[in-house]
């Protein structure tokens, strides 16, 4: 009996990853970036004006905190410090700033001159 209940948790178990690989596979199809921390669709009735301004203010955090880990990596155990004080901050800041980038391409918003890097060339 213990067999046949552990071969069916274990089938049940397989088929739980097939599902969410598929599921997710067909979210990554879309326009939206893969992100832990933001919100693909957080921006999606924003208006121009408050992408860019949101934009400046996440851009104007991922700075900080990038001089913020340059300088603990120049002292004794910076790189423990970065991980523990930084590094989530960080990688929020910068999915924040692909979520606005994706919703600024979306609503056909002016670009800013970084981001003509990824305009198609005519």
């Amino acid at each position: 009996m213990a067999n046949g209940v552990a071969g069916w948790l274990r089938k049940r178990a397989v088929l739980g990853v097939l599902i969410a690989g598929a599921v997710s596979a067909c979210s990554s199809v879309s326009n939206n970036p893969l992100t832990v921390f933001a919100d693909p669709g957080k921006y999606q009735y924003f208006s121009c004006e408050q992408i860019v301004a949101n934009r400046n203010v996440w851009s104007a955090k991922e700075q900080e905190l990038k001089m913020l880990m340059d300088k603990a990596d120049q002292g004794a155990g910076g790189a423990v410090v970065n991980v523990l004080a930084y590094k989530a901050d960080y990688v929020a800041a910068s999915e924040e700033l692909k979520v606005l980038d994706v919703a600024a391409r979306a609503k056909n918003c002016e670009n800013p001159a970084n981001w003509r890097s990824n305009s198609a060339v005519q």
